[in-house]
């Protein structure tokens, strides 16, 4: 058996294992992140995240993120936050503004450091796609929803009762209108202008919170005139601030990420 050593982070309590690939190569990271994922007989996580040297020049770091089910994500807003902190306190880079090759392109990380600890990371998770943002899928009497897509697939639905996002997000996430699945939000924009957001996310089911979900409801809401371009997402593991700046489009996600322990384990 191999010893794989492992760090497992969080951001705003959406949490991952975090492999070094450059020291520690692992074959089969499908298989992995089913086994390490079980909280019951694993490490315990929402999944699994590579970081890997860029194999273009256009990036420093690469990523590839693989759910709890074994599936891969095309993109995780929180695990890029997580990993600006690795490399940084971890000294694989001096950088403060780092790029990071993702499975849906290159996004810029930009490090707040204080004391030599990054205190908070911006991410540029450049401009949202739009196409089929009117998309309606009929479900138990639900009402629009707007479909945005933040380099991976969201259908953000805002209602006075976003719990209900644990019963039928699992339905909506294989519903046919989503041939590649779909992470579903469940939104409300609350009295001081924050919405409150729960997440059922593809692959992984419900958790603390998703980065790409957190700019996916600030855009739809921006688009259908429930808020302006810039507010937090308040999920159940922390808040996120999103900003969908107009001298671009590119959307921008500003939010914490923290070290919880690391360890040892066997491939």
């Amino acid at each position: 058996m191999t010893k794989i050593r492992f760090t497992k982070m969080h951001g705003a309590g959406n949490d991952y294992i975090y492999v070094d690939t450059m020291r520690y190569p692992i074959q089969n990271p499908s298989e992995a992140a089913i086994r390490w994922s079980d909280r019951h007989k694993g490490i315990g996580s929402d999944g699994l995240v590579l970081i890997g040297a860029s194999p273009v020049p256009e990036a420093d770091f690469s990523m590839r993120i693989f759910n709890a089910d074994g599936s891969e994500a095309m993109m995780c807003g929180n695990a890029s936050r997580c990993i600006g902190k690795y490399l940084y306190e971890r000294e694989l880079t001096t950088n403060t503004r780092i790029k990071l090759l993702a499975l849906s392109g290159i996004k810029t990380l930009n490090l707040l450091v204080t004391d030599g600890k990054v205190q908070s990371v911006t991410v540029d998770m450049l401009e949202p796609v739009l196409e089929d943002e009117h998309l309606f899928v009929p479900t138990r009497g639900l009402k629009e929803g707007t479909f945005v897509s933040m380099g991976n697939p969201h259908y953000v639905i805002f209602t006075d009762n976003v719990d209900q996002v644990e019963e039928i997000g699992k339905v909506l996430e294989h519903h046919p209108a989503f041939p590649q699945r779909c992470n579903i939000e469940f939104a409300q924009v609350m009295d001081d202008g924050n919405i409150r957001t729960r997440v059922w996310e593809r692959g992984s089911g419900i958790t603390q919170a998703c980065g790409t979900g957190a700019c996916a409801t600030a855009v739809a809401a921006a688009l259908t005139g429930r808020s302006n371009r810039q507010t937090k997402i308040i999920m159940d593991g922390g808040e996120l601030t999103i900003e969908w700046r107009e001298s671009d489009n590119h959307v921008y996600m500003t939010g914490p990420a923290e070290f919880v322990f690391d360890g040892e384990t066997e491939l």
